[in-house]
């Protein structure tokens, strides 16, 4: 059996897809708490509010992890990061479906898609966590 080495994209073009990541997550926090804020959107209850402080770290976090990958981005480092951000996605998807912050009229379809929905993060996170780790624990 051959191994083919995985290429990774250049240095040049990571640390362009980081700084974007960053500006994306500063965008979502301006739209969060600036302009138009959360509680202009429509579907959301003020139960939102409960969850909040997650949605804010996992965004916070998210533009941490980039800012250190723009500087040292090895393997393990972003196997690393992807643990923690995913962690704290897990945590705030849980949260989501426990406080369920969503008003989404008295249709019987939509609650049910964004229960699902969030069921598929849940799910989609430990498996991304225990992919990481392997990375992260793997010898050398």
């Amino acid at each position: 059996m051959t191994t083919t080495a995985e290429r990774r994209p250049t240095r040049a073009s990571r640390r362009a897809g980081y700084a974007v990541a960053i500006g994306i997550n500063l965008v979502l926090l301006w739209l969060v708490h600036g302009w138009p804020g959360w509680d202009a959107v429509p579907f959301l209850t003020a139960d939102f509010e409960t969850v909040l402080w997650l949605v804010d770290l996992s965004l916070v976090v998210a533009i941490a992890v980039n800012a250190v990958y723009l500087v040292r981005d090895p393997r393990r480092l972003t196997a690393a990061g992807a643990v923690l951000t995913t962690a704290i996605g897990l945590v705030t998807a849980v949260r989501l479906l426990q406080v369920f912050p969503f008003d989404l009229g008295t249709s019987d379809v939509w609650p049910v898609v964004v229960r699902v929905l969030l069921w598929v993060a849940v799910v989609g996170s430990a498996i991304g966590i225990v992919a990481n780790l392997v990375t992260v624990l793997r010898p050398r």
